[in-house]
């Protein structure tokens, strides 16, 4: 059984919610009292862009050139979180037989994959995965498959998540959809480093639900201006039916029940999201927090965030971990993991 022996985190630098309000997004939205009650209510304190709309202004920039600067800032940012994974884990990069990358805010060919093997000096015969466009759900199916590489190889793998979502700031609009993704969103890398039979966080399973008659609710497009986010208001209420069922069956494959999980890594889509989870399964605030804190501190950075989550987490041996997220689909994606050692 493969396990998680090591998490790295990397952000660019740290603006309020607030400044960005006030510096930027309140002209940008037209500064009507439902852009400021989204943004106030967005449960977002801070977060962190490799882009400060406040002094750069990229709203009217081409695809074209947000790419390039994806380009430029992803490779550095990844980076620094799969060597700060690595330290964790007491990893070299020359370790590593997997190299998997995950981003939906960017794209380019050779990708950040083939940077950060170069950076870091892989070996030539490492080989790479890249998982693109999934959105925020994509770290769950990512660590599932580093994981059965390492299972199946008996070598260490690791997973990137990069995303650079202040990349695709729209232009101007009072749309309350454009304002919701504008008041949520925000950048990071997160990585992990995983070895078969190793302590740390065992990856037990991982479940999936996709319902795709609520597809049309959360979208990603590729316009001539970057990628637009399409997020309806009735996200909670779709995924509110398949929360527990599909919880509760990936647990009872272990003999478990939500009573037994002892922690829980909720993707913090947006506030109402968690509040949805947290009536769904009957879990105390406090189960939520590191969800909450995260959401906080650093927004919601797209597949890193969940990441971020795990990382808020303390358990101890033998206890179980329920990792969540949500995206695309519309999807949901869950995981088991178990902390060993």
């Amino acid at each position: 059984m493969a396990a998680v022996t090591g998490i790295g985190v990397a952000t660019p630098p740290r603006i309020t919610q607030e400044a960005l309000w006030d510096g930027y997004f309140r002209a940008h939205t037209g500064g009507g009292g439902l852009a400021r009650r989204i943004f106030a209510g967005a449960g977002v304190r801070a977060r962190h862009t490799v882009v400060d709309p406040v002094t750069e202004d990229i709203s009217g920039w081409s695809t074209e050139r947000r790419m390039a600067r994806f380009a430029e800032q992803a490779p550095p940012l990844a980076t620094a979180a799969l060597v700060d994974a690595l330290a964790a884990a007491g990893r070299s990069p020359g370790d590593l037989g997997l190299l998997a990358v995950v981003s939906c805010t960017g794209y380019g060919t050779p990708g950040v994959d083939v940077a950060l093997a170069d950076g870091l000096g892989l070996a030539a015969d490492t080989q790479r995965l890249l998982i693109g466009h999934m959105g925020c759900y994509a770290a769950i199916p990512g660590l599932g498959a580093v994981c059965d590489f390492a299972t199946a190889r008996g070598l260490p793998a690791a997973l990137v998540c990069v995303e650079l979502t202040s990349l695709h700031v729209q232009p101007p609009d009072d749309d309350p959809e454009q304002v919701v993704a504008h008041a949520l969103f925000s950048d990071a890398a997160a990585a992990v480093v995983v070895e078969p039979d190793a302590p740390g966080w065992e990856l037990l399973d991982v479940a999936a639900h996709t319902d795709t008659d609520s597809r049309d609710l959360m979208t990603w497009r590729v316009t001539d201006l970057g990628f637009r986010m399409g997020l309806s208001a009735r996200v909670p209420d779709a995924l509110a039916g398949a929360v527990r069922p599909v919880v509760e069956k990936m647990l009872a494959r272990h003999g478990a029940t939500v009573d037994d999980v002892a922690g829980w890594a909720v993707h913090p889509g947006g506030p109402r999201i968690l509040d949805t989870v947290r009536l769904e399964l009957g879990l105390t605030e406090a189960a939520m927090a590191p969800s909450r804190a995260v959401l906080a501190e650093h927004g919601n950075c797209s597949s890193a965030t969940v990441v971020l989550v795990l990382r808020e987490i303390g358990a101890r041996p033998g206890e179980l971990v329920v990792a969540m997220a949500f995206g695309p689909g519309l999807t949901l994606y869950t995981a088991l993991l178990r902390r060993s050692g």
